[in-house]
């Protein structure tokens, strides 16, 4: 199991990206370990939780796109501006090109997906962003939105070693240990190691904050998946 980095910025002790990945070792032991995503390699997830987690996913991409361009447009330099709006472009195109191949094999159009009520999990956290993102500066910001990309991609690339038994897994698992992916991810780790170096140790702590608290948000979005997560009155 990797709980490290696996590029070679991280051999730089002084990287600010080192130490927000150091405080949620034990949130990723905890995601990598659940068993919805041991089921993604094993096929025993029960294409009930991942459908009920993909339509989620779909839902909550629309907001964090929005949460993008909220950062694209607080941010201090051109080109960052212009990164995080291409970002958030791409996630519309990423939900047109792996969520409808799913959604094509399970004859759901857009309105039946768009219908389906956000899971209590995903209003929570997709509020708490777009709340941060209008209400807080851009290296908050930049916080709150990282576990989104690093999480994945390392998730991917710890799924990639093993593989999948079930064609429809793999297929998730490809995209998010990609290159495309992780160009994606080291362009928002470097703007965030960046952005630390001009920080104060109070704002590096409430960057910190963000981070831990949608770190655990991850957590509860694959978690809620897997027990088909309903309002409870």
């Amino acid at each position: 199991m990797s709980l490290c980095f696996g590029m070679e910025f991280i051999n730089g002790d002084k990287m600010f990206t080192k130490e927000l990945w150091n405080s949620i070792i034990k949130i990723y032991e905890g995601i990598i370990n659940h068993p919805f995503i041991k089921g993604l390699v094993d096929g025993t997830l029960e294409e009930e939780k991942f459908k009920f987690y993909v339509i989620q996913d779909a839902l909550y991409l629309k907001e964090y796109a929005k949460a993008l361009s909220l950062t694209a447009s607080k941010a201090p330099k051109e080109e960052w501006t212009a990164t995080f709006n291409n970002h958030a472009k791409l996630t519309f195109e990423f939900e047109k090109s792996l969520h409808r191949s799913f959604f094509k094999d399970w004859k759901l159009s857009e309105e039946d997906v768009n219908s389906t009520p956000m899971s209590p999990t995903n209003l929570a956290y997709t509020t708490y962003l777009i709340a941060i993102a209008y209400s807080r500066p851009f290296h908050e910001l930049l916080g709150a939105i990282l576990p989104c990309y690093w999480i994945y991609w390392e998730v991917g690339k710890e799924l990639e070693k093993k593989g999948s038994k079930k064609e429809l897994y793999q297929r998730w698992i490809n995209t998010y240990s990609s290159k495309e992916f992780e160009s994606i991810c080291m362009e928002v780790i470097n703007i965030t190691n960046e952005v630390a170096k001009d920080l104060s140790e109070k704002q590096k702590e409430e960057m910190k904050k963000h981070f831990i608290i949608t770190s655990k948000y991850e957590y509860m979005f694959w978690d809620s998946a897997y027990r088909l997560e309903k309002w409870p009155i």
